[in-house]
Parts: C-alpha cells; structure tokens; sequence
C-alpha cells in the first residue's frame, strides 16, 4: 500500500476495559479513529480543515481482526497508512501492537469517501493527493 505511515501511542484507559480485563471490543474502532485523526493532523490537514475546505470523509467500510489482549495501562502503537482506493475514497490501515512486547492486539482498515457537504461524491483535491503521496508539504492557504 503506497501512501502516508504514521504512528501514534495510547495507553488503554480503565474505561476502555471489560469485566474480563482486556479492551472492549468497539474501543478499537474509536482507537481506529484517533489514529485517522493524528495522520490528517500529521499530514498538514486537520478534519476541521478538511471540513472548512468543503471535504467530508464519512466512514463507508471498516473491517476489524482481533489478535490479542490490552489490559488497562498498557501502552499501544497504533501504525497508520493512508492510501486512496479508487477516485474518491482514502483507505486508512491500522495495525495495533503491545509497544513492548510487539504482541499484536488488532489490525484493519476504514474506508471513507469523499463528499461535499451534502453527501455528494467529489474526488479528493490534487493538493490532498499531493500530501499524501508526499509531493506536497502543505496544502494551499485556506481561503476566506
């Protein structure tokens, strides 16, 4: 997968916990979702940026494979690649591992579409591609 890598590191909070003492299922998919969020900031193009520039990026597919436990306290790394898949929609792979022990804990991807503000379709800005396949820096001033 050609594209932008990234990484991030969390540690598993109480809440994020069951009664069985590992992760609960659905906190992956919001882990997920920091991830995306720090390699769009990363990339030199926040969420709120893309949104203020007429870019939306709803969630379409997500795919999760659970591999191993997270206990509270436990530090992760979460590996993020962004690559688009198509025209119009950004595939975001996300692996999670135990920081110090490398035991894998879950891996996928999300999907997201491009979209105006309506829920229209559109395909991603040159200078979004620009960025992701590192031939930009920055993306353009923001207009007002």
């Amino acid at each position: 997968m050609n594209g932008f890598e990234d990484k991030l590191w969390l540690r598993v909070r109480y809440s994020e916990t069951d009664q069985m003492g590992t992760f609960y299922n659905s906190r992956v998919l919001e882990w997920f979702e920091c991830a995306r969020s720090e390699i769009m900031r990363k990339l030199g193009i926040p969420y709120v940026e893309m949104e203020a520039r007429g870019f939306f990026l709803p969630l379409i597919e997500a795919h999760v494979a659970y591999q191993g436990r997270a206990r509270y306290d436990d530090l992760l790394e979460l590996t993020t690649r962004v690559a688009f898949e198509g025209r119009a929609r950004l595939r975001c792979e996300v692996t999670i591992v135990q920081a110090e022990s490398r035991r894998p804990v879950a891996s996928g991807h999300t999907i997201h579409a491009f979209t105006t503000h309506e829920g229209r379709p559109q395909r991603p800005p040159a200078w979004f591609i620009g960025l992701v396949e590192g031939k930009l820096t920055a993306p353009p001033p923001l207009r007002a």
